[in-house]
């Protein structure tokens, strides 16, 4: 059997990279990727922050993530641009098409990276170096911007690797390189080791990966609990997770909302998820469809994403089924209670339902709440989304904000 051979592909700078290629193409001379450049948002609606920065930009200081204001301080000549998430989705679509000619399985992971499983690949493009050099070549001829793609045995070193040193490189991390290449790098480089827990690392003495990698996995465990088992499995350059991809045109049925302020409460947060929950349940209903999987996800402050998804025992279309997975999974997912900026449910392996195994409720209460949600869906069709509510959703959550971000084909929205 073939030694498993991954790749991950990063685009340089997206949405100033994308900008940049089309702004190009309408006629401006001056390239964005050239010049200290940032792409930003509306300041009045709490998107006034940086979402991409050019290389110029980064040398004064510049920081994704940190507000407009604060930017335009270090750099005064500082071009910002609006974000346009429709152009954005354009060229993530045509990346990945070109991505999915080479590779047999490819999994998104979010709007410009995903991994690719080039296992038996050699053959047809030959070494893991050359296989990179073709798919990264491919698109900068054709679409104009430029990738990094990491190489390895697993997903963990093979994300890893693509972000040493940018842009437009190509990087191996094999298990044999993890001394050399992984292990003198800072503890907060690591996968998953987010502010909180580089914090908790350090009070350790854990100053280092290799540091972290050589400790005792208990004593880990014990200040990081299932958090600490992960990161600690990373730092050797465990990782078994395969790269799973639906079909390309696989349906999910998704919707997010981007958080007016940060939210740190988790009880905030479970109202601002029964909203998500109750829109995504309410389109499958519509379109008479059941799903099998529920996917939380979530960016932090420091623009950070994670993701977390279930597989169920039966396919489901109950609001509260849906709410209480969901419920289930950030709780397991958002450990460290880092404010967040953005939440995001989404339901996927979709199905037209059939016989129900009861798993998470008896058969007298699921078909109650059935019943309910069809009562719901009735009155709203009828009097409009706003004629009934839940007593839970009797809270600041905004429901225009949550339904202009709803999407149903191709995974979670891109934030």
């Amino acid at each position: 059997m073939a030694e498993r051979l991954i790749f991950h592909i990063d685009v340089n700078s997206a949405y100033l990279s994308w900008e940049a290629v089309d702004r190009l193409k309408h006629g401006e001379t001056v390239d964005l990727r050239t010049i200290p450049a940032i792409v930003g948002g509306d300041r009045e609606k709490r998107h006034g922050v940086v979402l991409a920065k050019s290389i110029p930009a980064k040398k004064y200081g510049v920081a994704t993530g940190e507000p407009i204001v604060d930017a335009l301080r270090k750099c005064p000549l500082l071009t910002c641009v609006p974000a346009r998430h429709d152009l954005y989705s354009r060229y993530s679509h045509a990346f990945l098409d070109i991505l999915r000619r080479y590779a047999p399985v490819i999994e998104q992971v979010s709007v410009d990276e995903a991994f690719a499983d080039m296992t038996g690949t050699g053959l047809l493009y030959g070494s893991p170096t050359e296989a990179a050099a073709r798919i990264k070549d491919t698109i900068r001829d054709e679409l104009g911007f430029t990738v990094n793609v990491g190489i390895s045995s697993n997903k963990l070193l093979a994300k890893m690797a693509s972000d040493f040193e940018k842009p437009d490189r190509i990087h191996t991390l094999f298990p044999d390189e993890i001394p050399k290449k992984m292990w003198p790098l800072p503890v907060g480089e690591l996968f998953l080791v987010g502010q909180s827990a580089r914090r908790q690392l350090e009070d350790l003495g854990i100053h280092t990966i290799g540091d972290l990698a050589k400790s005792d996995p208990a004593l880990i465990r014990s200040h990081l609990k299932k958090h600490g088992e992960t990161i600690w499995n990373y730092a050797n350059g465990i990782d078994n997770r395969p790269v799973e991809a639906e079909p390309a045109d696989a349906k999910c049925y998704g919707n997010e909302t981007t958080l007016p302020k940060d939210v740190t409460d988790m009880e905030e947060a479970k109202t601002i998820l029964l909203a998500l929950c109750e829109s995504v349940a309410a389109r499958l209903r519509a379109d008479q469809v059941a799903a099998s999987c529920i996917t939380v996800k979530y960016t932090d402050w420091h623009f950070h994403n994670q993701s977390h998804q279930r597989t169920l025992v039966s396919p489901t279309n109950v609001t509260e089924e849906i709410y209480q997975n969901a419920v289930s999974l950030l709780t397991q997912l958002w450990s460290s209670r880092v404010p967040l900026r953005l939440l995001g449910v989404s339901a996927s392996r979709i199905g037209n339902g059939g016989m129900y195994q009861y798993n998470l409720f008896d058969g007298e209460k699921y078909e109650k709440l059935g019943r309910l949600d069809e009562c719901l869906d009735s009155i709203r069709s009828r009097y409009g989304k706003g004629a009934v509510k839940r007593g839970r959703l009797l809270t600041p959550v905004s429901e225009k904000e949550i339904s202009e971000k709803e999407n149903d084909k191709g995974g979670p929205p891109e934030s």
